[in-house]
């Protein structure tokens, strides 16, 4: 299972990835191996997950995850829009 995920950081920021084992990535990120930006920026919580089967759907749907303004991430934390995977 592919899964993307949005961290929240110790400094109220947000990051968005993707992975196949959110556990380890979490994890990961937590220990300082992640993502060159969660070293900076602690990764708290999860605050948004998604799954899917396919890799290259995930990693689409990252890519417009990035691409959102602040205030249409907050809207899909919040479910004001539409998810797109199969939670």
């Amino acid at each position: 299972m592919n899964y993307v995920y949005i961290l929240e950081c110790a400094d109220r920021s947000w990051y968005t990835g993707w992975t196949n084992n959110m556990y380890r990535r979490f994890k990961a990120h937590q220990s300082g191996h992640g993502a060159k930006y969660t070293r900076s920026h602690y990764p708290l919580r999860i605050i948004y997950l998604e799954k899917y089967e396919d890799p290259s759907a995930a990693r689409k749907r990252e890519y417009a995850i990035k691409h959102m303004t602040r205030k249409e991430k907050e809207d899909l934390v919040a479910g004001r829009l539409k998810k797109e995977g199969n939670l």
